[in-house]
């Protein structure tokens, strides 16, 4: 995995937000990041050897680190003696099916870069899985780049999520699918997928993306995922449902679970199975890493 590191500032509240005035809430500081947060997911669910890149400030370095040893990550962060650790404020609404905004601030996670890539950290890996965050400021981008081409240069098959459709919109869609071109998967949501293709449905989104993408998997929250492959529909998975209590991470347990499941022998249908209860299950308590 090369991706970001970030610490989670989760608030649950109940009620609507009034501006100018207080909103009670219960306020947790959590370990995240999508690249983690996969990471983490992956080897929850079996996968038993992964390795984490990703860059992140003295600041809160040693934390996160002790954290993803006892999640059985390995981690590879490197320290950024100027940029503190990236930061998430995410404001998860009660009473509107436990919907979250997010506050980001990047940080460190953006500063990695291809000074920070080695070809040799492929060595005994059978596959690369990028956070699509790192796509969108110039130097990251060149880490990602960087690890992509030496995957391809490999043989090695690699996994993209676009990781956010605010940052996706800045960045041009064009942009993106350039940069992530040779990828095997790609893990859009539905809005996403959207953004890349114009289409009006994520079924025709991942029809179309699917001509450029081997296996693609589009997430589609409470209604499960869309699978496409050579310009076809190849499955619609249902999600368990749940009572949702704060919904970070569930696209991040989606991806780690999926990929543990695929990389072991599973069908991409049964993969996505798999997923589907890692992310509904992620939906039920506070935070975006397993239990």
């Amino acid at each position: 995995m090369v991706g970001d590191v970030v610490t989670d500032v989760v608030a649950l509240h109940d009620r609507p937000l009034v501006p100018g005035t207080d909103t009670a809430a219960r306020i947790r500081t959590l370990p995240g990041g999508a690249g983690a947060n996969v990471a983490c997911w992956a080897v929850r669910s079996g996968w038993a050897d992964v390795r984490l890149l990703a860059r992140v400030g003295t600041d809160r370095a040693e934390w996160h680190e002790a954290e993803l040893r006892r999640a059985g990550v390995r981690p590879a962060l490197v320290r950024d003696p100027e940029a503190p650790t990236g930061t998430v404020v995410s404001l998860v609404d009660g009473s509107a099916g436990a919907e979250r905004t997010f506050l980001t601030d990047s940080g460190a996670v953006l500063r990695l870069s291809a000074a920070d890539w080695s070809a040799d950290r492929l060595d005994g890996v059978v596959h690369l899985h990028l956070s699509g965050y790192l796509f969108f400021a110039a130097p990251s981008r060149g880490a990602a780049l960087a690890a992509l081409t030496s995957a391809l240069e490999r043989g090695l098959p690699v996994s993209v999520d676009p990781a956010s459709a605010g940052f996706l919109a800045e960045l041009g869609a064009g942009r993106f699918l350039d940069a992530v071109a040779g990828a095997a998967v790609l893990l859009p949501n539905a809005d996403e997928a959207a953004l890349l293709t114009g289409a009006a449905t994520p079924e025709a989104a991942a029809v179309a993306l699917s001509r450029t993408f081997p296996l693609v998997v589009v997430t589609l929250g409470a209604e499960g995922a869309l699978l496409a492959a050579g310009g076809e529909v190849l499955a619609r998975v249902p999600a368990p449902r749940v009572d949702p209590v704060d919904t970070t991470g569930a696209g991040d347990a989606f991806t780690g679970t999926f990929l543990a499941a695929y990389l072991s022998g599973a069908r991409p249908a049964e993969a996505a199975a798999f997923a589907c209860r890692a992310a509904a299950e992620a939906c039920t308590r506070p935070g975006a890493r397993p239990g």
